[in-house]
């Protein structure tokens, strides 16, 4: 495909790199000179310095050839300028990054169609969400629903006293019969990799699981985890994010929300109805006592400072906070962030990559995934008519070195993959993929 990305740092940038091993044509189109020079001396992406409303601009990165056209600066009026004249100039598909809730009406939505938009992504509104999730499975580090929950993945960490802890797949598989969940990777100093027969759980092992809803309770039993109840929520950060997620928990839970902006205080006052805002920094340890950390049941870091973060995460885990999650930016902190104790990583260029990544691969795609801390997808994919992947059992198909098929929907029943299941036309097939693969198993769908 010929890709035109818009963007203006590192969000435009990442994307660039999640797709530039996928045989694409990739053009950048940024205001900073200075980083398109860097990426030009690391990378074979063609590179063009400029205001991506321009026309002339846009025509000198051949928006008229251009399969997809992806605008992800920080201003959305951009996005949305660049995305409705890239369509105007010839682009096949448009795809624009927006920040307000009221850009994802139904009714904008159904505006910004008419204009030529094919799609909006939110990477804040997608990150409130996670969170919520999360709240809710409070003993996954990561959790991600394929086709409504019919399956799931979940991101475990394995902690001492795990049952599963120096077993191999082969010697879980003789003592737990009937297991409704496979797994389909692990990470382990900084090396992710599919394990097979013979491969043993270590502690602190990142263990990515694909499950059926009903097998979950076991799942979590068999990793040593434990789901909390949670009731008091404390987040620190009032940017879309924080008062995302407060404005949807807060019927349901009881939530402070910590914010060290005096206007934006106000501001959140009026807009939050039944969350007590608090203005101050949370960074100040007396500030956390006064408002009763210890007593809080989950604790959210998601200002526009990953040290922030990370640092008031790992203060909450010293008072006892069952569940932390931060908003980590910088990707190369991620790894860093899980070892040290913080159970969950947000990123809002994962978000935005695994929402984008999946318009380049084509109709088979349904949704995608791009896991935190590792260079891996997690894919839904629907089998075509006469595709190689439904011409035999799954044991003799030639799946490629680095991807693994983890389960099957199909209709309203799910199944977890097994060597002898024999793939149908139309079934929804997750698949697990390291980014050499990802080419291969598109191929084995199509």
């Amino acid at each position: 495909m010929n890709i035109v990305i818009a963007g203006d740092g590192e969000v435009g940038l990442h994307l660039a790199e999640a797709l530039v091993n996928s045989n694409h044509n990739i053009t950048i189109v940024d205001p900073h000179e200075d980083l398109l020079k860097m990426i030009e001396s690391h990378t074979d992406l063609m590179t063009i310095t400029g205001d991506s409303t321009s026309i002339g601009v846009l025509q000198r990165a051949n928006v008229r050839k251009a399969d997809l056209v992806i605008s992800v600066v920080h201003d959305e009026h951009i996005n949305l300028m660049t995305a409705i004249l890239a369509k105007k100039l010839g682009a096949q598909k448009v795809i624009a990054r927006v920040n307000t809730m009221e850009n994802l009406s139904a009714e904008s939505w159904k505006i910004y169609q008419e204009l030529g938009i094919d799609g909006l992504v939110s990477p804040e509104d997608i990150a409130a969400q996670e969170i919520i999730t999360l709240l809710k499975q409070t003993a996954a580090t990561e959790v991600f629903d394929f086709s409504d929950g019919k399956l799931q993945l979940f991101m475990i960490k394995l902690e001492k006293g795990a049952p599963v802890l120096n077993k191999s797949l082969n010697d879980i598989a003789n003592e737990y019969k009937h297991l409704d969940f496979r797994a389909i990777a692990v990470h382990r100093n900084r090396q992710t990799f599919i394990p097979y027969g013979d491969d043993v759980f270590l502690e602190n092992d990142l263990s990515y699981v694909i499950t059926k809803p009903e097998a979950i309770e076991n799942l979590l039993h068999l990793g040593g985890k434990i789901q909390h109840d949670i009731h008091n929520v404390m987040v620190v950060g009032g940017g879309r994010v924080g008062r995302i997620t407060a404005k949807r928990l807060e019927k349901e839970m009881n939530i402070k929300l910590i914010e060290k902006n005096k206007e934006r205080c106000i501001f959140l006052t009026d807009y939050l109805e039944d969350t007590l805002v608090v203005n101050g920094d949370a960074r100040n340890l007396q500030l956390l006592e006064d408002e009763d950390v210890r007593n809080i049941d989950a604790f959210i870091a998601v200002t526009d400072n990953t040290e922030t973060n990370i640092l008031t995460c790992l203060q909450a885990r010293t008072y006892g906070v069952k569940k932390t999650i931060a908003l980590v930016e910088n990707i190369d902190y991620i790894d860093i962030s899980q070892n040290i104790g913080i159970d969950t990583i947000i990123n809002k260029k994962l978000i935005a990559a695994s929402y984008m990544v999946r318009y380049t691969m084509g109709a088979e795609v349904t949704s995608l995934k791009c896991l935190s801390g590792i260079e891996a997808d997690a894919m839904e994919l629907i089998a075509r008519s006469g595709s190689a992947v439904t011409r035999k059992p799954i044991k003799k198909l030639n799946i490629p070195e680095g991807a693994i098929i983890g389960g099957i929907v199909r209709g309203d029943e799910s199944f977890i993959a097994m060597g002898n299941f024999q793939i149908e036309e139309n079934d929804k097939v997750v698949v697990f993929a390291l980014p050499h693969a990802i080419h291969k198993i598109e191929k084995l769908f199509h």
